[in-house]
C-alpha cells in the first residue's frame, strides 16, 4: 500500500517527499495476527491497479519522482526496478520458510 502511495504522490506531486517508516514495528501491529488470506485478498487488487497505472506511464513520467529521506531522489523507473526487486525478495522468503515447514 505504501508503494502504490509513494507512485500517486510521484505522478500527483512535484518530488513530494515521502516519510519513511520502520517495516519491522509495521509488521508487528495487532491486525497482523488475522488470517493471512485477507492480507493476499487485498495484494493482487493492488498489484492490478498498480500494473495498469504503472503500464500505463509516459516516458516523461518515469522520470517524475519523489525524495526520500535516507536513500535521496528516486525516480519512477527506479521505483519500478525495486519494487519488482522487492517482490521477488518476499516470495523467496515465503517459499524458503514454506520448503522448512514442510506446507
Amino acid at each position: 500500500m505504501n508503494a502504490f502511495l509513494r507512485l500517486k504522490l510521484a505522478l500527483t506531486t512535484e518530488w513530494p517527499a515521502i516519510v519513511p517508516y520502520d517495516e519491522k514495528r509495521w509488521a508487528e501491529t495487532r491486525e497482523v495476527r488475522g488470517p493471512v488470506e485477507e492480507p493476499l485478498a487485498l495484494l493482487g487488487p493492488l498489484h492490478a491497479r498498480m500494473a495498469a497505472l504503472l503500464e500505463s506511464l509516459t516516458a516523461a513520467e518515469w522520470e517524475r519522482g519523489y525524495l526520500h529521506p535516507e536513500s535521496g531522489p528516486t525516480t519512477l523507473s527506479q521505483f519500478a526496478a525495486l519494487y519488482g526487486w522487492h517482490g521477488r525478495h518476499h516470495t523467496a522468503h515465503v517459499l524458503a520458510l514454506r520448503r522448512r515447514k514442510g506446507w
